[in-house]
């Protein structure tokens, strides 16, 4: 018959402390693997929210891009801003390694500082065309009158009523009584009545210092704060004022002075 060895109080009393140290290890290490787990859900959260202000970025550069490709009449089909530009090329023979955390976040940095530049300058650009074709479309050009023909330029004549040599200060349109006078850019009407010489005149602020006059109407339309655009009839053609006959006289002014009309409905050609 067989003895069975008491249990030693000293041994359990060391198996117990061994575990107890053995689970406090592993309570230890479950939390620095939930905190690492936390800290790689931040990290990728972070990282998305980089991701999509990046994407921002590239959604604003890429409508800036399309608006400014219609401002130049550039073919869109050369610069195609709603699809990713067509890449290839052969396999490489090496390949680096892939980039660490830190060499990505870099180089995300530069990227981010990269798109920021290019949307700096992208809007400054945007801009100055918009300005342009701003300035283009308030700039006088065309004819005041779509019939009819130029009885006396600009420049110097001998006065119709005094017969002595003076300065004529526009372009005068001969046609029938009632033609149509439109305003050869958009603007803000300044005037719109009797004005002495002119008989009834209307008198067109373009901004950007233009402004143009029509003389001798029969008929004013328009109304003085009115906003009217290019094309837009504003008068019927006539002999008020200082005339010898139905016909428009047409100036342009530019800071105040007159220039010649001729100019400006040539380049509207």
């Amino acid at each position: 018959m067989g003895y069975r060895m008491a249990p030693d109080a000293n041994g359990v009393t060391r198996v117990a402390s061994a575990t107890a140290v053995w689970d406090e290890q592993v309570a230890v290490q479950r939390q620095e693997v939930q905190s690492l787990r936390q800290r790689m859900d931040d990290n990728i959260h972070a990282l998305a929210q980089r991701l999509g202000r990046l994407q921002a970025h590239v959604t604003r550069l890429n409508a800036a891009g399309s608006r400014m490709t219609k401002l130049a009449n550039i073919d869109t089909k050369e610069f195609d801003f709603s699809s990713p530009p067509p890449l290839g090329g052969p396999i490489a023979e090496t390949d680096e390694q892939a980039p660490t955390a830190d060499q990505f976040e870099a180089a995300l940095d530069r990227f981010e500082q990269d798109l920021d530049s290019r949307e700096r300058q992208m809007r400054v650009l945007r801009d100055l065309m918009l300005a342009s074709e701003l300035r283009e479309e308030m700039t006088p050009a065309g004819r005041p009158v779509n019939e009819g023909w130029i009885s006396s330029a600009f420049g110097w004549r001998t006065d119709p009523f005094s017969g002595r040599r003076s300065m004529h200060e526009g372009i005068d349109f001969a046609a029938g009584v009632g033609t149509d006078v439109v305003s050869v850019a958009p603007g803000v009407i300044s005037h719109a009545g009797r004005k002495a010489g002119y008989g009834k005149l209307v008198e067109v602020n373009h901004g950007n210092g233009y402004v143009t006059r029509y003389g001798h109407n029969s008929k004013v339309t328009v109304k003085v704060g009115e906003r009217v655009e290019r094309g837009k009839v504003i008068a019927k053609l006539g002999s008020s004022g200082r005339s010898t006959g139905p016909h428009l006289h047409f100036e342009v002014l530019r800071n105040g002075k007159v220039v010649d009309p001729s100019a400006y409905m040539e380049a509207a050609r």
